[in-house]
C-alpha cells in the first residue's frame, strides 16, 4: 500500500479515546443479502431492490452494534486473481458464468443482483460511506492489507466466508472476525481463543493455523482439493502435534519421524498442492489499495457525520424506494 493511501486512511481520534475500524466484505455481504430477503422488493419502477435494502440494512445494524469510528466496504477487483488460478487452475472455476466461456472471470451472478450491485456502490457514495479495492486482487486481500497495516485501532472484520479467520490477531491490534455466515442473528464474533477452540488450534497461532488447516482440508466451495483423507479435526491434530505445516511436511520427508503411514504418504503425494496452496489460500497483506472517494471528494474511512451529497442521496432514495432502509442508516450514523 503507498503511503498516500495510508495517509488517507489513517484515524481521526480524540487522544486516548480508542477507535474501531470495520472492514466489511462486500460480495459476501450483499450476496447473503440478495438471497434473504424476497425479489417481490421492488423500486416504484418494478426493479428488484432486495439486495440494495438488505445491505443498507446490514450496515445500520453493524455500525448500531459496534459503533466503528472508521469503516471501509471492501471490494473484489478480481474474484479470480491471476496469481492464484495459475498455480491452482480449479480455484473457483465451478463459478464462471458458463456463457462466459471465453472470459473466465466472469463470476456467476443472478441477473437480478448485477444491477443492484451498482445500486449500492451509488448509494455508498453518495452517503459518504468509503470503498476500497485492489487490481488484481479480491476483497479478502484488501481485508487482509488494511487489517496488517493497522496499528492503532482495533479492527472488526464482517464477513460470512470463514477464510478470512486467518486474520484474527491480538498484535499489535486486535482483529476479529464477526462471522456471519449463519446470518445476523447467529453472528459470531471471534478472536484467537474462540477460532482455537472451535477448530482445535493452537491459539497462539490460530490465525496462520486456521489457514494451513484449510490447506491440508481443501475447500470444494473454493475448489481447492486439499490433502486426500485428512479433514478438519486431523489436519487440526498434525499441525498441533508438529508445529506447524512447514515442520508436518519436513515430518513426512523425514522418514525416521513418526508420522502414520497413511498421512505421510498422502503429504508428500500432495507436495505440489500444499506449495501452490500457501499462495492460494493464504490472504494477501501487501495489496496496492486504492480507496473510492465519495461524491464530495472525501477520500477517508472515517464515519461520515453526514451525507457526502444529500441530493444524490435524496434522489436514490426517490429512485429506488429505499427510504425506510436510508432513514435506519442515517440514524444509526447519527445524522442530524
Amino acid at each position: 500500500m503507498d503511503s498516500d493511501t495510508v495517509a488517507r486512511l489513517m484515524p481521526t481520534k480524540v487522544a486516548g479515546m480508542p477507535g474501531t475500524l470495520m472492514l466489511l466484505d462486500g460480495a459476501s455481504l450483499w450476496f447473503r443479502s440478495y438471497f434473504a430477503l424476497p425479489e417481490k422488493m421492488t423500486a416504484p419502477d418494478g426493479r428488484p431492490v432486495n439486495a440494495v435494502r438488505g445491505f443498507v440494512d446490514t450496515i445500520a445494524a453493524l455500525v448500531t452494534k459496534h459503533e466503528p469510528t472508521r469503516l471501509v466496504v471492501c471490494l473484489d477487483l478480481d474474484w479470480r486473481p491471476a496469481f492464484r488460478t495459475d498455480l491452482i487452475p480449479s480455484y473457483k472455476a465451478h463459478r464462471v458464468a458458463e456463457e462466459s466461456a471465453t472470459a473466465p472471470d466472469v463470476e456467476e451472478v443472478p441477473d437480478t443482483l448485477t444491477p443492484q450491485v451498482d445500486m449500492i456502490m451509488n448509494v455508498l457514495a453518495a452517503a459518504g460511506i468509503s470503498s476500497a479495492g485492489a487490481v488484481g486482487y479480491e476483497a479478502d486481500d484488501v481485508i487482509g492489507t488494511l487489517a496488517f497495516a493497522e496499528a492503532d485501532d482495533e479492527v472488526i472484520v464482517v464477513s460470512g466466508d470463514r477464510d478470512l479467520l486467518q486474520v484474527v490477531a491480538d498484535d499489535p491490534v486486535s482483529v476479529r472476525v464477526f462471522y456471519v455466515g449463519r446470518g445476523l442473528a447467529k453472528a459470531e464474533l471471534m478472536g484467537p481463543v474462540e477460532v482455537a477452540e472451535k477448530y482445535g488450534l493452537d491459539p497462539k497461532r490460530a490465525g496462520v493455523g486456521y489457514a494451513e488447516m484449510s490447506m491440508l482440508r481443501g475447500d470444494p466451495s473454493d475448489g481447492l482439493p486439499g490433502v486426500a483423507g485428512i479433514g478438519e479435526k486431523t489436519g487440526a491434530k498434525l499441525l498441533n502435534e508438529y508445529g506447524s505445516l512447514d515442520a508436518l511436511e519436513a515430518a513426512a520427508n523425514d522418514p525416521t519421524s513418526k508420522l502414520p503411514t497413511r498421512a505421510r504418504g498422502a503429504i508428500l503425494a500432495a507436495s505440489d498442492y500444499l506449495a501452490a496452496a500457501r499462495t492460494v489460500v493464504t490472504v494477501a497483506t501487501d495489496a496496492e489499495i486504492v480507496v473510492t472517494p465519495a461524491l464530495n471528494n472525501q477520500n477517508t474511512d472515517t464515519m461520515p457525520s453526514e451525507p457526502a451529497d444529500r441530493a444524490a442521496l435524496d434522489e436514490l432514495v426517490d429512485e429506488l424506494g429505499i427510504g425506510a432502509s436510508v432513514k435506519r442508516l442515517a440514524t444509526a450514523l447519527r445524522w442530524a
